[in-house]
């Protein structure tokens, strides 16, 4: 197979016309070669880090995506699926993507659960972590969210970084707002990246330490424009992902548009393409083509450098993506779950207080990190409930594993003037989480999800809409097209309820949240994620 075109060679820094002699799934040879065709072939894209269970797409569907925007390969943190099934949820995700031709890495899910302070559906210790960094589809060690751990030499995190040290695999970083000498230990202890940065400096400050900086965009955290400056100095050791994608954003693009955006920021295009297609491979010793004599046949065909609208997508050597369609079909699989708890009453939901005054997480847009704020409280009846006026709304989160009481806080900046939204997808831990306007709301949201054993959801008395996420109560058994329509339409009607927010079903997922500070709802209490322990929504 003979390929022309304008050749980008990222390592020689030159673009020029050229023919790709394309063998047994490998590049046989390259060669200059004046011709008249005007596309340019180019190494493709590569997700830094992703949770593909976010997208709410199995990993052959993601794929079957993925591939239309250029991206032929993600290095991928499956604690999603771990923190709900364990290790049989990791071996899911692998003989999944094994099944496509598709370039998928995976990590050994360092936090499963995250942390104590809530209840998860598995635990996957120290001996489980060595068991998984021996699978050849394991190439790091997956953040490293226990950052108080690190710090304080917990043993069982001392434990499971010495074996990825041990199997000479990386270990990636997980660590919001961590500066200083605490920042220092946290990178000697073996942690090498991290795509949690969220100012300049904390990003300068990182790369300046040895970490390398992955700057993330994703449907619900948006860090780029605070931290692409830094791409022109510290191109070599920077990379794009985008952690959490949904898949309505998917349909619409993925690491291409960072580069777009980049470019369109007057960025050198070898410096954004070293990060975008290079810098992971190194990093990670990923299998993966970069446009060379003797390499895999993984590349693409754009139409211009500067929006970089993919034409074809070679894996391997394989078409899997021309002419506007996809060429990775659907495969079978067999659904997994954990879901076992019993529908609530109204009841449930009621927090009994005289206080005045309560302790209440603010959301931001396009943040992981919230705010606490101490706002006055709406009483009725003993019961505190929300405030539509002042747009302090009830929350909850559900353990999904076994009965238990749900727990209650209030949060502000959803926006919601009536019904209630829910979600299964409450990372890490995914139990069910919920906002309304109204305990009635809020109790039939929570119990429709129960009902399907898992999904996301909206509730006004009779108009509902449920999609339904029935592997492991996180993702679809749907086609990316078909999840991405549910999706986008469940979004609207958020909205419609007075949601404010850009991705509301993005920012819920996050609010249960407990590395991220500074205050989010786990399914045992409110937490303050600065000081790493419970507090009381009174005040």
């Amino acid at each position: 197979m003979k390929i022309k075109g304008q050749i980008v060679d990222l390592y020689k820094q030159r673009i020029f016309q050229g023919e790709i002699l394309v063998e047994d799934g490998k590049i046989k040879s390259i060669i200059e070669k004046k011709h008249d065709v005007k596309d340019f072939i180019m190494p493709g894209f590569i997700d830094a880090h992703i949770h593909i269970e976010s997208s709410m797409l199995v990993p052959s569907e993601f794929a079957r995506i993925a591939v239309k925007h250029g991206t032929i390969a993600t290095v991928s943190d499956p604690h999603e699926i771990a923190n709900v099934l364990g290790v049989k949820g990791v071996e899911f995700m692998i003989n999944n993507g094994n099944q496509v031709p598709f370039k998928f890495y995976f990590g050994a899910p360092s936090c499963v659960p995250a942390t104590t302070f809530e209840n998860a559906g598995a635990n996957i210790d120290a001996n489980g972590i060595k068991w998984l960094l021996q699978k050849k589809e394991i190439k790091y060690l997956a953040e490293m969210m226990n950052y108080p751990g690190v710090l304080f030499d917990d043993d069982e995190v001392v434990k499971k970084i010495s074996w990825a040290k041990y199997f000479k695999k990386p270990v990636d970083g997980h660590a919001p707002d961590l500066r200083g000498n605490d920042l220092s230990k946290y990178i000697h202890s073996g942690i090498s990246t991290d795509h949690e940065s969220f100012t300049y400096d904390e990003g300068l400050e990182k790369l300046q330490k040895g970490m390398k900086v992955i700057i993330r965009e994703g449907s619900a955290a948006k860090n780029f424009d605070a931290l692409i400056d830094l791409l022109p100095e510290y191109f070599e050791n920077m990379m794009f992902c985008s952690d959490d994608k949904h898949p309505d954003d998917l349909l619409v693009g993925h690491i291409n548009q960072l580069c777009a955006r980049a470019i369109s920021k007057g960025i050198d295009l070898f410096k954004i393409l070293q990060a975008a297609c290079i810098n992971p491979i190194k990093h990670y010793n990923l299998d993966v083509g970069t446009l060379q004599v003797g390499d895999p046949a993984d590349f693409i065909i754009l139409e211009d450098l500067v929006r970089f609208k993919t034409k074809k997508t070679y894996i391997n050597g394989i078409v899997v993506f021309s002419d506007g369609k996809s060429n990775i079909n659907s495969v079978p699989f067999k659904n997994l779950n954990n879901f076992n708890t019993s529908k609530k009453t109204i009841n449930d939901f009621k927090f009994e207080s005289k206080s005045p005054k309560i302790r209440v997480i603010e959301a931001l847009e396009g943040e992981l990190v919230t705010n606490e704020l101490i706002i006055e409280s709406l009483i009725q009846n003993g019961n505190i409930i929300s405030n539509t006026q002042t747009d302090v709304l009830k929350m909850t989160v559900v353990n999904r594993y076994q009965n238990q009481q749900p727990a209650i806080a209030f949060i502000k900046n959803f926006g919601l003037k009536k019904g209630a939204i829910a979600s299964s997808v409450g990372h890490d831990s995914h139990n069910i989480i919920a906002i309304g306007a109204n305990d009635k709301a809020i109790c039939e949201a929570v119990n429709l999800l129960i009902e399907v054993k898992g999904g996301i959801c909206a509730v006004n008395g009779p108009a509902k809409k449920v999609v339904s996420l029935p592997v492991a109560g996180i993702m679809s058994d749907q086609s990316g097209e078909v999840i991405g329509q549910q999706y986008a339409d469940l979004n609207q009607m958020a909205k419609e309820f007075g949601c404010t927010l850009n991705a509301p079903y993005m920012t819920l997922s996050f609010m249960a949240l407990l590395v991220i500070p500074s205050l989010k709802l786990s399914d045992k209490g409110l937490f303050d994620g600065s000081k790493f322990e419970f507090t009381s929504v009174d005040v």
